[in-house]
């Protein structure tokens, strides 16, 4: 993550820094507070079942802009539409990635399930997706500067920037010929760059703007975690707040429901499965470090709806245990399961063995409501979302074409690195300015992304058909905040760090091919990180816990004068 002396900073929510006293107690009791409303984590480094680490979090909440959370939330329902038409067409999905199965042997084990799930149709045609579409505050959007550079500009100038020059979706990419594909795309490139050099030309040489725009980093679809953790930060700052006598200015967090709206949403599929007696399969991790995220979801359903089981297994587990009854359903033992939920089977190291797989395949057959199912796992992968960011993509899915504009606007530049004249001219240029990018595999889970003047080895060292398997995507540049962040066995008392933002949005969708029968969005989360730092997972440890403080942009501001 980069940022020099032009970046924006958003304001704090309250002065710092702290008096060194007033900062030792209200951190000293913060850390109970998270560990007493369980914010908390096992710890990797000296793991025990029979104990918790506070999660690492961030004192008091971060600031974010109003209106670009606001269209966040809003913009939710139209992102799990998306998403939910993406994983029902299989050409798509075929076509997108035909190409990275060939050399990333964990995807080609996941589409082969899926084309074989294909091959004797669904047994449950009815999937529950439960997203989190996590996005940046980018700090260089022209069509969020001031009135008179959008003039400039042009009104809707920036409308296809990110989405126009995504390169590489294969037949699903429009008409013409490839000439004018190139042509096209090169023209949209140099015209996106230019906006963007422009705009941080203006920061540099004018009032720095704290206003910013949203831009996507990715859309999860399996194990969209911090459904829980989400609503706890707010909980642990609003505590810190009125400790230290601001807690007039709490109406400023916004309403977080996401442990509540999640589980609410297996419980609907649940209903739609219709069998009083089934129960919910929670597939975890042999070692569940995040495990109060994971607790939370099935303490709440249990606590909430007490006629509703739920189950713990590993995909180790499901292997030994599970068996199809004669309708398919799926049974473990004697007990029938209704909705699988997975907060496991994402990376290859869930994967130990073929048993692993073949019981991963046995729950795709069954006659469970799966979260995800296969298509909805295939759905979330990078090569399907940087075949997405491109106009004649989206509009094979969303008819509105207020909502394709919607949607174009949140994609940052994507771009293809298949063997092929668009994606060797994306290697070409990675080489050439490897600090504007960064390079995605086909992974979650975090840790796994190369940034900056580290890509051109990396790339280097993969043959034309190796790359396939990886996309390129512009690096965002974020806005800076400042604060406390507050870790287990870190130095007393914290130290003010410059920090940006990560904002995940959770949705909820559930229905067939033909039709949805609920979307809604389910609340959010915030993870931040140091300004230096690339990765952010906080469960990885590398980020922590955070909550949006919601303030209007200094350009509102402006425009009201």
């Amino acid at each position: 993550m980069s940022s020099d002396a032009n970046t924006p900073v958003l304001p704090n929510c309250i002065r710092l820094p702290l008096a060194e006293d007033e900062l030792l107690e209200v951190t000293a009791k913060a850390k109970d507070y998270a560990i007493m409303h369980g914010a908390a984590m096992r710890s990797k480094t000296a793991f025990s079942p029979d104990s918790l680490n506070f999660a690492p979090f961030v004192l008091v909440p971060s600031s974010f802009p109003r209106k670009e959370f606001e269209k966040a939330v809003a913009l939710q329902p139209i992102i799990n539409r998306l998403m939910h038409n993406v994983a029902h067409d299989e050409e798509f999905i075929t076509t997108t990635l035909a190409e990275t199965i060939k050399v990333d042997e964990f995807t080609a084990n996941l589409f082969n399930i899926y084309r074989k799930v294909l091959a004797h149709g669904f047994t449950q045609k009815t999937s529950l997706g439960m997203l989190r579409s996590d996005l940046m505050l980018e700090s260089g959007c022209p069509e969020l500067s001031p009135r008179a550079l959008r003039s400039a500009a042009g009104e809707d100038g920036g409308q296809d920037a990110g989405a126009a020059v995504g390169q590489g979706a294969g037949a699903a990419a429009g008409t013409g010929s490839k000439e004018e594909e190139h042509q096209e795309q090169k023209e949209h490139r140099e015209v996106q760059l230019s906006r963007a050099t422009k705009e941080r030309e203006r920061r540099a040489t004018s009032a720095q703007s704290a206003y910013c725009c949203w831009k996507q980093v990715e859309i999860n679809t399996i194990a969209s975690g911090f459904g829980h953790l989400g609503p706890a930060s707010k909980t642990i700052q609003r505590f810190v707040l009125s400790e230290l006598g601001h807690a007039d200015k709490l109406h400023n967090m916004p309403d977080n429901n996401a442990l509540a709206g999640l589980c609410d949403g297996m419980v609907k599929a649940w209903d739609i499965y219709g069998k009083p007696k089934a129960v919910i399969l929670f597939i975890i991790e042999d070692v569940s470090y995040n495990i109060c995220d994971q607790r939370f979801h099935e303490f709440y359903i249990r606590e909430t709806y007490p006629h509703i089981k739920v189950l713990r297994r590993t995909l180790t587990e499901v292997h030994r245990e599970g068996k199809l009854g004669q309708s398919k359903e799926l049974l473990l033992g004697s007990q029938e399961v209704a909705v699988i939920y997975f907060r496991a089977g994402y990376e290859p190291g869930h994967y130990h063995s073929q048993a692993e797989w073949d019981a991963r395949y046995l729950m795709e057959t069954s006659l469970a409501i799966k979260c995800p199912s296969i298509h909805y796992h295939l759905a979330g992968t990078k090569k399907v979302q940087q075949a997405l960011a491109q106009p004649a993509v989206l509009e094979r899915f969303i008819n509105d074409p207020d909502e394709i504009k919607a949607v174009g606007k949140i994609f940052t530049g994507l771009y293809s690195l298949d063997d092929n004249e668009a994606g060797n001219a994306t290697y070409e240029m990675a080489l050439r300015t490897p600090e504007r990018f960064v390079l995605k595999p086909q992974r979650e889970g975090g840790g796994n992304n190369v940034y900056g003047v580290d890509i051109p080895d990396a790339l280097k060292r993969m043959s034309r058909v190796e790359r396939s398997a990886w996309i390129l995507m512009d690096l965002i540049h974020p806005p800076l905040t400042k604060g406390y962040m507050v870790r287990p066995g870190a130095d007393m008392p914290p130290q003010i760090v410059d920090m940006v933002s990560e904002l995940g949005i959770f949705g909820v969708v559930i229905g067939d091919a033909e039709h949805i029968v609920h979307n809604y969005q389910a609340g959010h989360m915030l993870r931040t990180k140091l300004s230096t730092a690339n990765e952010g997972g906080v469960a990885a440890g590398l980020g922590a816990l955070d909550s949006p403080y919601l303030i209007d942009s200094d350009d509102d501001e402006n425009e009201q004068k």
